[in-house]
């Protein structure tokens, strides 16, 4: 048993140092790091902040955090948000969140898409454009997407915060199809996803904790009060000026059936995938009212006042800084390091 006066709790981010573009748009604001680090701080813990730079390592060597609160999304590539939590796991310290392997299978929206529909839940139909063709399927290259609804929104494979998707991205026929492939593939670096597009209502389902001790937020509802297109599209510039198009609804107007559906839905990809400690899955009711799972996110902004999840905990009757240690207090009891507020034992 080793006890110690403070438990260190090192918070690895990437710091976004340029709003103009959605670059950087999983990136956290300094701002959102302070507020995680003061929220830890008034929990009783010491906050270290870990920039997920060239300097990591060091700094990680140096520090000596006991535990990692874990934010950071990485530079680049399929598997990035892993990229932190694969170092922390070879270097043996503990770290909250989603292990390696669910963080890189969650980021793969049309994997994850995969798995959703082997436990038999819905999802947009889907097919994933190779970077690497440099074409689009169906078209020119021999592949069959023929069969795809329309409309169709492109996106990203690998990426989250509504980064690459522009208020432009759905295509009403094939000719439109093309111009936003060819322009969506001059601005991302990976495989972009072409989805079908469920035209209906918004949600968003939180869930803190793991096994037992789950629990599963009231669904939010993501109401557009104003459409910047012809179609309601989440897009990054909408949720910069959320004030101005969005309005949030929790608890959401929806059937028992259709909260309940959501609700198993949620919790069955949660622990399919193998997600910890928290995690926001997203929704879409089509107008003929049948629901379809849309994407998983295991590494939910932590904004206050600004990013989904923290909303949806405050919905749900969790301040921001009870939810940041919530967080945290989940994994600690993962890998059974008890606290009492004066010191540490491990178990």
């Amino acid at each position: 048993m080793n006890d110690m006066s403070h438990l260190r709790v090192g918070i690895a981010c990437n710091i976004r140092t340029d709003d103009s573009s959605d670059a950087q748009a999983e990136f956290d604001e300094p701002g959102t790091v302070a507020a995680i680090s003061e929220a830890l701080r008034a929990g009783g813990f010491e906050p270290i902040v870990l920039e997920a730079s060239d300097g990591f390592l060091k700094k990680l060597e140096t520090e000596k955090p006991d535990i990692v609160f874990n934010i950071a999304e990485g530079k680049f590539g399929r598997a990035r948000e892993a990229h932190i939590p694969s170092i922390l796991e070879y270097f043996g310290v503990p770290y909250t969140g989603s292990d390696a392997t669910a963080l890189a299978v969650s980021l793969d929206k049309a994997l994850t898409k995969r798995v959703v529909r082997s436990l038999g839940i819905k999802t947009p139909d889907f097919f994933v454009i190779q970077k690497k063709n440099n074409e689009l399927p169906g078209f020119h290259s021999g592949y069959d997407i023929s069969d795809l609804p329309y409309p169709v929104i492109i996106k990203p494979n690998a990426e989250g915060s509504s980064k690459g998707i522009s208020d432009a991205c759905v295509a009403a026929n094939p000719a439109k199809l093309r111009e936003i492939t060819k322009k969506a593939a001059e601005n991302n670096r990976g495989d972009l996803l072409a989805e079908q597009y469920i035209d209906g209502r918004e949600f968003t389902v939180g869930m803190l904790g793991n096994g037992s001790n789950l629990r599963v937020f009231e669904p939010m509802e993501i109401v557009f009060q104003k459409q910047k297109g012809l179609y309601k599209v989440y897009s990054y510039e909408v949720k910069k000026n959320y004030r101005t198009y969005i309005a949030y609804r929790c608890p959401a107007e929806l059937t028992d059936y259709l909260k309940a559906q959501m609700v198993h839905d949620a919790k069955a990809v949660y622990e399919a995938i193998g997600c910890r400690d928290f995690a926001r899955i997203d929704f879409r009711i089509s107008e003929n009212g049948k629901s379809y799972l849309i994407e998983v996110n295991l590494l939910p902004g932590l904004a206050p006042e600004y990013s989904d999840f923290p909303m949806l905990a405050e919905f749900n009757g969790i301040s921001y800084n009870n939810l940041i240690c919530g967080i945290l207090h989940c994994a600690l009891k993962r890998y059974r390091i008890e606290w009492n507020g004066m010191g540490r034992s491990v178990m």
